[in-house]
C-alpha cells in the first residue's frame, strides 16, 4: 500500500507534502485512540457462527480479522500496481482488480470496526481503525490518479489496446 501512489502524490500531483499528511494521520490516530472502545463482553451464540459472520457481527478477536485480510489486500494491490507500471496489465484490468476488491474491503472495514473492541490493547484498536482510513485514503488516491493523472502512472505509450483510457 502507498508504494506507488504516495510518491506520485508528493512528487507529481503536489496536493500535500509529507509533513502535512503525517500531521493529519497523527491527529486522526489521536482522535481514534481517545475514542477507542474498551474490551467488550463476548456475545453468546447458541451455536458457533462461521468466521465471516462472526467477524461481521463483531465476535472475533481483532487480530484474526484485521491482519489476514490486510496482508492479502496489500499483496493484491502491490501486484496489480506493479503489473500496471510494467505495462503487463491494461488500465481496464487495473480498474477491474480494484473494483473486485471493493466489496471485500467493505466487509473488512465493517468487521474491523465492530471487532475493534475485542482486544486488550487500546493502541491495537485505534491502529486497526486507522488502517481502515489508510485503505480508504489509498483507494481515493488511486481513483484520483486513475481519473486525473493516468499518464504519470500507466505506461500509456506502451499500451496499444487500451490507449483510450489514458485520456
Amino acid at each position: 500500500m502507498f508504494i506507488y501512489s504516495l510518491p506520485l502524490l508528493f512528487s507529481q500531483i503536489k496536493m500535500v507534502n509529507p509533513v502535512e499528511l503525517l500531521i493529519i494521520f497523527l491527529g486522526l490516530w489521536v482522535v481514534l485512540w481517545l475514542s477507542s472502545p474498551i474490551r467488550a463482553e463476548a456475545v453468546q451464540f447458541n451455536e458457533k457462527p462461521s468466521y465471516l459472520f462472526g467477524a461481521w457481527t463483531g465476535c472475533v478477536d481483532l487480530k484474526w480479522v484485521c491482519w489476514p485480510f490486510f496482508i492479502i489486500l496489500n499483496i493484491c494491490l502491490y501486484t496489480a500496481d506493479t503489473l500496471a507500471k510494467l505495462g503487463l496489465l491494461t488500465v481496464s484490468s487495473w480498474d477491474d482488480v480494484h473494483i473486485m476488491l471493493l466489496l471485500p474491503i467493505v466487509w473488512w472495514s465493517t468487521s474491523v470496526w465492530r471487532c475493534s473492541a475485542n482486544t486488550d490493547i487500546r493502541l491495537g484498536s485505534s491502529g486497526a481503525r486507522l488502517m481502515i482510513f489508510a485503505v480508504l485514503f489509498e483507494y481515493g488516491l488511486k481513483l484520483l490518479i486513475r481519473i486525473d493523472y493516468p499518464r504519470i502512472f500507466f505506461g500509456c505509450e506502451e499500451l496499444l489496446l487500451d490507449y483510450g483510457s489514458c485520456f
